[in-house]
């Protein structure tokens, strides 16, 4: 093929400059790039074809067939790229994971040890597969829902603070500079700069402005799981800012007071119904704009 003869070529430096442009333009020349880095430490020995070209017709006596011989930097590129193989399949294993949840979107996926996380929007995790079991270790932007196998220790570390368990089901949010924890199952560990707490079934916790707020829960899992966005005192701006997130819009507030909490829950999948009830609870009016705009206006 077209795309392994460049391949061949670019590992041994043989390229001209365009058949250099058109590989660099091809989809698969990042992964190559870096599979090169990996390598490049790696030396590969000087390839004996007489004696490879011996020992193929030794074994093929009753049925000869006559294998012609390359240039050397065919075979130097073909053991370079099987050692590349390799390490590619060993990378993904070391190389940080990576899964996100855009926004309007919601993202569900395994961990190797079989626990369930559920990403909500506009949020991210890393973590590596390299001995998950031994270092359940993950790093958490956003905001998302844990079910979790049981096991040795796993943690969740955000930018505010990190979140330890064993097997449990519990759901973190670190935006901005709030955190809150909240434990559905079993018991949770919350680190929060110097502070440390423990929080079991039905128990919450948040953190924000050095404020701490402690809650009781009665859901079975967060409620933005079944498509509601749900508010415990919040001011209008954070309010607004998961709105933009859970739709994917961008909104413009111009008002006074941003000072009023608001408790409550708003549809995650009917924005005319949740432009509604934020219009008629926060005394605002909602007019939509160009480019997926809303823009509030006191009324």
């Amino acid at each position: 093929m077209k795309e392994n003869r460049l391949l061949a070529k670019w590992l041994s430096n043989d390229l001209t400059e365009a058949e250099l442009a058109e590989f660099k333009a091809s989809p698969d020349f990042e992964k190559y790039e870096k599979i090169k880095r990996y390598t490049e430490h790696l030396e590969v020995g000087e390839l004996d074809e007489n004696a490879m070209l011996s020992n193929i017709l030794a074994q093929k006596k009753a049925n000869p067939k006559v294998v012609p011989l390359h240039k050397k930097w065919v075979f130097r590129a073909a053991a370079i790229f099987v050692l590349a193989l390799g390490i590619t399949l060993v990378m993904q294993f070391i190389l940080p994971q990576t899964q996100t949840a855009g926004l309007g979107e919601k993202t569900t996926f395994s961990l190797p040890d079989h626990s369930e996380v559920v990403l909500n929007s506009g949020s991210e995790i890393q973590y590596k597969k390299w001995n998950w079991d031994h270092h359940r270790h993950l790093e958490l932007q956003g905001e998302a829902y844990f079910r979790v196998a049981k096991g040795r220790r796993f943690e969740v570390q955000t930018h505010l603070g990190k979140v330890t368990v064993l097997g449990t089901h519990f759901n973190v949010k670190a935006r901005k500079n709030r955190f809150d924890v909240v434990c559905y199952e079993g018991r949770v560990k919350v680190n929060y700069g110097n502070t440390q707490m423990l929080l079991t079934h039905g128990q919450g916790v948040r953190f924000e402005n050095g404020k701490q707020l402690k809650r009781n829960i009665q859901a079975a899992q967060p409620e933005w799981m079944d498509n509601e966005i749900s508010f415990y005192q919040e001011n209008i701006q954070s309010l607004l800012d998961e709105v933009q997130r859970q739709y994917n819009i961008s909104i413009e507030l111009h008002t006074k007071d941003t000072t009023a909490l608001f408790t409550g829950k708003l549809p995650a999948h009917d924005l005319e119904v949740a432009l509604q009830i934020i219009s008629t609870t926060c005394h605002l009016k909602a007019t939509k704009g160009p480019d997926n705009k809303i823009i509030f206006d006191e009324k």
